[in-house]
C-alpha cells in the first residue's frame, strides 16, 4: 500500500535529506523508521525534492510503499515514535499508487531568513545572521528578473553542463518580518529548484543590497547563462522548504 507523509525538520544536525553513505541524513531517519513498522522490510522513502546539509522544511512530503496493513493515524504515531525530535510526521493518507510524492509536484515554496540586526546566538542555525544594513528597495527590484520562465544555469552550483536549467518561478519577493523590522525575509514560488539555486540566487541579491552592482545585473547575470558571472552562494542557515502544492491531491487519496 503506498501512503504519501507530511513532515516537518530541523536540518541543524543532518548532511541533508539524501542518503549519503556514512552520513546522518533525514531520508536515512526515516527510513529506518518505516523499517520497524513494516517488518523489517526495507521501503524507500520518496520526497518531492532534496534538501542540502542544514536546510529546514515546515512542509516536505513524500510517498512510501509499505507491505503492512495500517491505518494513516496509526503510521504517524508509529513513525513519530521511532524518529528523533528534530523530525516530526505531521500528518499521513493511504493514496492510490500512480501518486508520486515528486512528479505530481505543481509548485513549492522556499523562504531564505536573514537578520540585519544585532547576532542572535540563539537564532544562528536558523536565521541568517548577516547583521548589516541591506537595501531592501534594490533587492526587490532585482529579484522581480527572477520571475517568469528562465534557463538558470548561472545560478546553478554543482554542473555547469546540467542538461535542464530551465525552471518557472511566479512569485519572488522579500519582506520585513512583522515582528521585528530588522528580520527580512527572501520569498520564492515555482515549479521547482536546482540545487543550491535559491542560495545562489540570494547571494546575488545580496550584492545588490550592499551596492556593489546594480539590480539590472541580475538580469545580465541570468541571461548570460554563466556560473562564472556569480560565484556568491547565501549560508543553508535560514533556508526553508516552506509549502509544496500537488495537482488534484485529492482524487489519489483513499483515506
Amino acid at each position: 500500500m503506498r501512503y504519501l507523509i507530511k513532515f516537518s525538520y530541523d536540518g541543524s544536525n543532518y548532511a541533508g535529506y539524501q542518503v549519503q553513505p556514512g552520513l546522518d541524513t533525514i531520508q536515512k531517519r526515516l527510513e529506518d523508521a518505516v523499517k520497524t513498522v513494516n517488518n523489517s522490510n526495507y521501503s524507500p522513502v520518496v520526497a518531492t525534492g532534496r534538501t542540502d546539509k542544514k536546510v529546514h522544511a515546515l512542509c516536505q512530503y513524500a510517498h512510501v510503499d509499505i507491505d503492512v496493513l495500517i491505518t494513516p493515524h496509526k503510521l504517524k504515531r508509529a513513525l513519530n515514535s521511532n524518529l528523533p525530535d528534530d523530525i516530526h510526521i505531521i500528518k499521513t493518507w493511504k493514496v492510490d499508487n500512480s501518486f508520486h510524492a515528486r512528479y505530481n509536484v505543481v509548485s513549492k515554496e522556499y523562504n531564505y531568513v536573514l537578520n540585519m540586526g544585532e547576532y542572535n546566538p540563539l537564532e544562528r542555525k536558523y536565521v541568517y545572521q548577516y547583521n548589516y544594513y541591506l537595501d531592501i528597495d534594490k533587492m526587490n527590484e532585482a529579484i522581480k528578473y527572477f520571475i517568469g520562465t528562465h534557463d538558470f544555469r548561472a545560478f546553478v552550483t554543482e554542473n555547469d553542463d546540467k542538461d535542464n536549467c530551465i525552471r518557472t518561478i511566479n512569485e519572488a519577493y522579500i519582506l520585513k518580518d512583522s515582528s521585528n523590522s530588522e528580520k527580512i525575509v527572501f520569498k520564492f514560488i515555482g515549479d521547482g529548484f536546482l540545487r543550491y539555486q535559491v542560495r545562489n540566487m540570494v547571494g546575488i541579491l545580496f550584492k545588490v543590497g550592499q551596492k556593489k552592482i546594480d539590480p539590472v545585473m541580475v538580469k545580465e547575470i541570468l541571461e548570460s547563462k554563466s556560473r562564472k558571472k556569480n560565484g556568491v552562494t547565501a549560508p543553508a542557515e535560514g533556508l526553508y522548504l516552506v509549502n509544496v502544492i500537488y495537482d488534484e491531491l485529492d482524487k489519489y487519496i483513499i483515506e
